[in-house]
């Protein structure tokens, strides 16, 4: 594993696996998705041991700080320990009610599964 004392943000960011290939973060970088220490970062924006980068990607935030600098793709075992994960827990989500589903080829709700539908919905009177 090659270590170095600076590297730039879009090989590093695809060594440690943040992102699948390194045209990947380098897209990322120029639209405006990773930022180093607060700033929008270009591809070729230098990261040091303790900078703090984070990516933007799908609903939540990666947030890390940089431990190690490498330059070529290592195993997801490796990787982890290039990094420190600083990313939040993700928020727990509302519990879903339950839809009630009826079997296959059980043929069309009769009136008293229609009620009883409804009563599990919330939508009557009585």
């Amino acid at each position: 594993m090659a270590e170095v004392s600076k590297a730039r943000v879009d090989a590093w960011c695809w060594a440690v696996r943040l992102f699948p290939t390194r045209s990947a973060a380098g897209k990322a970088c120029r639209a405006g998705h990773v930022r180093v220490n607060g700033e929008r970062a270009k591809p070729a924006t230098l990261v040091v041991p303790g900078d703090e980068v984070v990516v933007r990607g799908g609903a939540r935030d990666r947030i890390v700080v940089v431990q190690r600098l490498i330059v070529k793709r290592v195993g997801a075992p490796v990787a982890v320990t290039c990094y420190l994960d600083r990313t939040p827990a993700p928020p727990r989500g509302e519990p879903v009610a339950v839809v009630a589903q009826r079997d296959r080829g059980a043929g069309r709700p009769t009136k008293r599964d229609r009620r009883l539908t409804e009563r599990l919905r919330g939508r009557t009177n009585r």
